[in-house]
């Protein structure tokens, strides 16, 4: 659901924003300009989490390209209602240039979808001709948003971590394991991955009627992770 879109004053869209805020401020020094999502398992709603980001990005003016990097199991075309036809597996095979096959949402927001499914997924996405596409991409767009197969299933949010500024882990209360998650953040660590934050969805709170978003990052210094939550209702 493209909340932030449809119903862009409810709380769940603020905390979408809350969400962008603290991504801005996560790092003072290093630019956050593209930014992968991944979660530990199917299901945890992490194409939800990017495409209602990559909207409340664009709400602050700012150029945002949304990339479907689910070269497996594609779903941001549908969340907005996009051919599939082409996209970036076409890209990068060298049939289609960027300008034929980006769909502009909004003036501020393109979507490139994931294309044709090729037969080797992986190897595409940590090629060489993905990096030099996303450096390009870069000089173009103020935010690229990468949403990834899950990092425990297959090696590609891996790969595509080693060339991202940061990296969002999302977490679905109550259908993650726990065990997966310290896998995913073991898998994203062993390649040196920048994890800037965890967002945690469906995390109901003991006050009956309301559900919290909650996003976790790393701090400075002490090296405890700080927590952010912010009120939506169900």
């Amino acid at each position: 659901m493209l909340i932030v879109k449809d119903n862009p004053k409810s709380p769940i869209s603020e905390s979408y924003r809350t969400l962008r805020t603290n991504i801005q401020f996560s790092s003072f020094d290093d630019n956050m300009s593209t930014i992968l999502v991944t979660s530990s398992t199917p299901s945890e709603g992490k194409s939800t989490v990017s495409s209602n980001l990559a909207l409340a990005m664009a709400e602050t003016n700012k150029k945002v390209l949304l990339i479907d990097c689910d070269l497996r199991r594609p779903s941001i075309h549908k969340k907005f209602g996009l051919s599939n036809e082409k996209g970036l597996s076409n890209l990068l095979i060298g049939q289609h240039s960027f300008n034929e096959i980006a769909q502009e949402i909004t003036s501020n927001l393109c979507v490139l979808t994931s294309g044709t499914i090729p037969p080797n997924p992986s190897e595409m996405l940590s090629s060489k001709k993905m990096e030099l596409f996303l450096k390009e991409a870069e000089k173009n767009f103020d935010f690229i948003i990468l949403d990834t197969p899950p990092v425990v299933s297959v090696t590609d949010a891996q790969a595509l971590s080693t060339i991202v500024d940061g990296v969002l882990l999302v977490v679905s209360s109550g259908h993650a394991q726990i065990p997966e998650v310290h896998k995913a953040i073991e898998l994203l660590q062993y390649v040196k991955a920048n994890i800037i934050g965890i967002v945690a969805n469906k995390v109901k709170s003991f006050r009956r009627g309301y559900k919290y978003y909650q996003y976790y990052y790393y701090g400075e210094g002490d090296g405890k992770n700080k927590k952010h939550r912010s009120k939506s209702s169900k």
